[in-house]
């Protein structure tokens, strides 16, 4: 589909139709879970809804008010979960850090804030089995995507 485009520098086919076409983004309705990571510092969060069938990940769809490498990082991540067991979802993250490679500490904390998301959807799901009257489980995370800029005397170092 991008075959004619000159991607940026870095990026891959897979990343830019997610990043133009993300999948499974919005709200999910009556769900076995929702999860909610939240970066204090920015106020950027992501939604997770998960349902589940058994252990499988029958359903997911996030939201974010995150920048772009966020929604194309949640649009991959639940591609690659959705119609996937629990245990497989949660290996899935390892497999997300090797499939998008060298990322910069930005870009690092958006996919952590996604994954995040996700690992409290399921802390719901759990919570509410065990008797919780939870509405969602919120993380808030511990490290920020505020880009902190270089000062020029560390430019020139």
């Amino acid at each position: 589909m991008f075959e004619d485009v000159k991607m940026p520098e870095g990026m891959s086919p897979e990343a830019l139709e997610h990043l133009m076409y993300p999948k499974n983004y919005g709200k999910l309705d009556d769900v076995s879970g929702i999860g909610v990571a939240l970066d204090e510092k920015t106020k950027e969060y992501v939604i997770f809804y998960t349902l589940l069938d058994g252990d499988i990940v029958k359903d997911v769809k996030f939201a974010t008010n995150g920048c772009q490498d966020t929604v194309v990082i949640g649009s991959m991540f639940t591609e690659m979960i959705k119609n996937n067991d629990i245990e497989y979802a949660q290996k899935a993250v390892q497999k997300m850090h090797e499939k998008l490679g060298k990322l910069s500490a930005q870009q690092q904390v958006c996919a952590d804030i996604v994954f995040s998301a996700f690992m409290a959807s399921l802390k719901n799901f759990e919570n509410r089995e065990n008797g919780a009257d939870e509405e969602l489980h919120l993380v808030k995370m511990k490290d920020s995507c505020e880009v902190v800029e270089e000062t020029k005397d560390e430019e020139n170092e």
